[in-house]
């Protein structure tokens, strides 16, 4: 295994920012009629009450890192690095194909990047925001150059079907980007994420025994949700998150171009956003034609903006995100132009 580069003069270090984004969903389309009718409902009370028009699910034998190579082969491209010259991969999700070996580690083959190390980090829907902080932590110390950053979820294996509360919300895709240098001034200029673990059982997945036979029988390995308490999260701490971000960075709420947030509920992200103080034309949503897509959710809308043309050099982005733990936090950054995108479904 060859030395590790040496690490960069401090005194010559740029900043750090995303060089290229991909994103990947299933192709299976499930529309909220089809939903309304498992759950014995009117589709009025899904598409009104969340917001959700259409969701991706994944197929049987199609898991999180298949969809997370494809996203990362994407955000590769558009970036114009070869897997050979990352350095690092950190793929963030909450539903590997098994507990050991970590997915990441069947992506860094997948892709070939022989010189990355590779590992997951599993802190649900804000694994990726933390993936993120953890990049830019490899980059500052000067050691490594390209640290590929993924999110990628298939929650509808884990889904009950006959559950109001969590089956109409989630979807499955993976989003992806490759970070590195970028001139002083550019990328993030500030990453901040906190957890209040009292808050654990606000989202639960997962039987503690594991999926046996009783656990499956007694429907224990679905995913649980306390709806009310973190719809009421996100309404207290997304509009005190912006307000955060623009104080810190001595900017304003206008200054803002583009706004991505995670998108538990898409009714609930336009509300909450509103309350901040947001116009509609500066919410990247996602969430109407794919739901929830976990960990996905940040890179995705990231990916979406580029794609829609809506981003360009020098344009400010916040993305705030919420994730069972319960964790929560935000990052903005300064876009280096050009960042590419590409998106495959």
């Amino acid at each position: 295994m060859p030395d590790r580069k040496p690490p960069r003069d401090p005194a010559r270090s740029t900043g750090v920012g995303v060089l290229g984004t991909g994103s990947f969903v299933p192709e299976r389309r499930v529309d909220s009629k089809e939903v309304a009718r498992l759950l014995g409902v009117e589709n009025d009370w899904i598409t009104g009450r969340i917001g959700v028009l259409e969701r991706r699910f994944a197929a049987e034998d199609e898991t999180s890192t298949e969809l997370a190579v494809h996203a990362s082969r994407a955000a590769l491209v558009n970036a114009g690095v070869e897997a050979a010259d990352i350095d690092a991969i950190i793929l963030a999700t909450s539903t590997p194909e098994t507990p050991v070996p970590g997915s990441a580690a069947r992506l860094q083959a997948a892709l070939g990047a022989t010189e990355a190390v590779a590992f997951d980090v599993n802190a649900a829907c804000a694994g990726f925001l933390i993936g993120l902080d953890i990049a830019a932590g490899f980059l500052g110390r000067g050691e490594r150059d390209h640290v590929l950053v993924v999110g990628s979820d298939t929650y509808s294996q884990f889904l009950n079907p006959g559950d109001r509360r969590t089956y109409p919300l989630f979807g499955d895709g993976a989003g992806a980007v490759v970070v590195g240098r970028v001139p002083a001034g550019e990328g993030i200029l500030g990453l901040s994420v906190r957890t209040d673990g009292t808050m654990w059982d606000f989202a639960v997945g997962g039987a503690p025994t594991g999926p046996s036979a009783a656990a499956i029988a007694e429907g224990a390995h679905y995913l649980t949700m306390r709806g009310r308490d973190i719809a009421d999260l996100v309404r207290a701490q997304l509009p005190l998150l912006v307000a955060e971000a623009v104080k810190e960075h001595g900017i304003t709420i206008a200054d803002i171009d583009h706004f991505i947030c995670h998108q538990a509920n898409p009714r609930l992200v336009r509300e909450a956003a509103a309350a901040a103080g947001l116009t509609p034309d500066q919410v990247v949503m996602t969430g109407d034609t794919l739901g929830n897509t976990a960990s996905a959710s940040l890179p995705i809308g990231l990916d979406a903006a580029v794609r829609r043309g809506r981003v360009k050099a020098g344009d400010t982005v916040l993305m705030v995100t919420f994730g069972a733990g319960m964790t929560w936090g935000r990052a903005l950054m300064r876009v280096p132009g050009p960042v590419g995108a590409d998106v495959a479904a």
